[in-house]
């Protein structure tokens, strides 16, 4: 386990950009609640997920209100779903690097829960309710602005594509393909489910995705198996 002052945690928090008084923080983001099962005494992430979850819906509002002012209230709801869900904040962790500094039990490490979206998602949220913590709005809003807010650049030229259960529909009846099957699971207290989706047209199986709700998992996975329709 790392101590509180890991190069490792140290190197992390360099490349998210903020330099923490109280690195203990981040090292509690990094602790999925397998870990917590397996190491008593140890506090999981969640806290801090739901921390995150709140300030970085706050400062996504606040961006997308200030940036894109001809956008009208729905588009502006749109826009913010398009970066605020588990794929999109997985691919953010992903590219931070926050997967192989996850502390995760036997059981979920070796089921390749550093490569979920889910625990990758939830992962950044905390470790952005660490930064909050540790200093306050300023650092935690430079945060999201560096490594979220950008999407929404890619994603306003193409607000009419984000409702991918329609957009996948629209494919498979123009290919001839029966009407998608979504088949949902979930893992989780119920406080903190996570919801795992999969699409299928005919049968085949096209598309997984992941989510904090059933329908976030839906439009993952149609997200997928629409682009590999296209």
């Amino acid at each position: 386990m790392p101590d509180d002052a890991s190069p490792d945690l140290a190197t992390l928090a360099a490349t998210i950009g903020y330099e923490f008084d109280d690195l203990r923080l981040l090292r509690q983001a990094m602790a999925h609640r397998s870990w917590c099962a397996e190491t008593p005494g140890e506090r999981s992430n969640e806290r801090l997920e739901f921390l995150g979850d709140a300030v970085l819906g706050w400062v996504i509002a606040d961006i997308a209100f200030h940036q894109f002012d001809a956008l009208a209230e729905g588009l502006l709801t749109d826009l913010r779903k398009s970066v605020v869900n588990a794929s999109a904040l997985a691919e953010v962790a992903e590219t931070i690097g926050i997967g192989p500094h996850l502390l995760l039990g036997k059981g979920e490490a070796s089921a390749g829960g550093a490569g979920k979206s889910s625990i990758l998602s939830d992962a950044f949220e905390a470790v952005l309710g660490a930064v909050y913590l540790d200093g306050g709005t300023e650092p935690a809003y430079a945060m999201v602005q560096r490594w979220v807010a950008p999407r929404m650049l890619t994603s306003v030229g193409r607000l009419d594509q984000l409702d991918h259960k329609t957009q996948l529909q629209e494919l498979a009846a123009r290919a001839g393909r029966g009407a998608p099957v979504y088949t949902v699971t979930s893992t989780g207290p119920d406080h903190a489910k996570s919801f795992q989706a999969i699409v299928s047209l005919d049968g085949d199986v096209l598309g997984e995705g992941a989510g904090r709700s059933k329908k976030a998992a839906e439009q993952s996975a149609a997200s997928v198996a629409a682009a590999a329709l296209s």
